[in-house]
């Protein structure tokens, strides 16, 4: 008898992933409650509270016995907290966050872009096993409760600052081209570092939409500021990234691919071409804001902003239980 699964998350994943677990022989069952796998993958702190703990949360709607796979990004003490809560009620938690080998991939999801970090306190059963597979190119079981999301936040955050760092360098090239000319296409991977090429390529090709949005890295980034948190040390690289991504967000590019930061980079036009709209940032930071990257004054309204809580955006508020 074939093993059925549920699940709860964002569509745009399920959807890239459906069609490898029914080759694998899984099959999508109605609801979680009559699921042997449910698998969830939230990209806010607040829905994956509630799906778990909420009226009718997962941990006390499913039958007993159940799987519970949580592909969301989170702190190791809230992964922690949903195994303990998960275990008193009869159920096997498995940690297993998405962790992507590049941030740029046009097929973000696909299996050989995915790795699978996996915690539990209880042994991994066979099915669960296989469906991990058929989700990611490759799978580590790293121990306990906690420490898939510490080895995701380690994979994760040199990623971001590589992407930043590329996009950077690209604007400075753009700018900087007006009075010296741009290098050419083949001479970029000449003078970039082999991690920038990727990103540099999705810049120059205009990639900006994609399954794996600046919405989900904004989820990774805030959990793992907040695991910093818990841990009481400071990380200005991932805040400043972070800020980077906010604001992408609050001009209408959460749904975008990583890549599109490059257009925080670069005039009002450029990013309306892309559907983004700046008088939101105006009305966020507040109306003295002129989108010129001509002047650094311009960017007043942007740095005065009250930055010192890495839950200030909206649906990344992660709480640090």
């Amino acid at each position: 008898m074939a093993t059925s699964y549920a699940y709860v998350g964002a569509p745009t994943f399920i959807a890239a992933v459906e069609g490898r677990l029914a080759e694998a022989g899984f099959v999508r069952a109605a609801d979680s409650a009559s699921a042997d796998i449910v698998l969830t993958y939230c990209t806010s702190a607040s829905a994956l509270e509630d799906l778990y703990f909420g009226d009718d949360g997962l941990v006390t709607s499913v039958a007993p016995g159940s799987v519970l796979v949580d592909l969301s990004a989170t702190t190791p003490n809230f992964a922690r907290e949903v195994n303990a809560v998960a275990t008193v009620n009869d159920l096997v938690m498995v940690e297993a966050p998405v962790t992507m080998r590049s941030l740029v991939a046009e097929d973000a999801f696909a299996c050989d872009n995915l790795l699978g970090p996996v915690a539990s306190e209880a042994e991994i059963p066979p099915a669960v096993r296989a469906l991990l597979e058929a989700l990611f190119g490759e799978v580590v079981e790293v121990g306990a409760p906690g420490r898939a999301q510490l080895m995701r936040n380690t994979h994760t955050l040199p990623l971001a600052a590589a992407l930043v760092s590329a996009i950077e360098a690209t604007a400075l090239d753009d700018a900087a081209a007006r009075s010296v000319g741009a290098l050419d296409a083949d001479q970029v991977p000449l003078f970039s570092p082999v991690s920038a090429d990727p990103v540099v390529r999705a810049v120059r090709q205009k990639r900006f939409t994609g399954d794996y949005t600046a919405e989900m890295l904004l989820a990774e980034l805030s959990a793992a500021l907040m695991a910093a948190d818990d841990a009481e040390v400071i990380l200005p690289g991932v805040e400043a990234t972070m800020h980077l991504l906010e604001l992408l967000a609050v001009i209408g590019g959460a749904d975008m691919a990583p890549a599109a930061l490059a257009l925080v980079y670069r005039d009002e036009a450029a990013g309306a071409e892309a559907g983004l709209d700046w008088t939101r940032a105006e009305q966020a930071y507040g109306g003295g804001h002129d989108h010129d990257h001509g002047d650094d004054e311009d960017w007043d309204a942007f740095d005065d902003a009250d930055w010192n809580d890495p839950a200030d955006y909206d649906g990344f508020d992660y709480s640090s239980n």
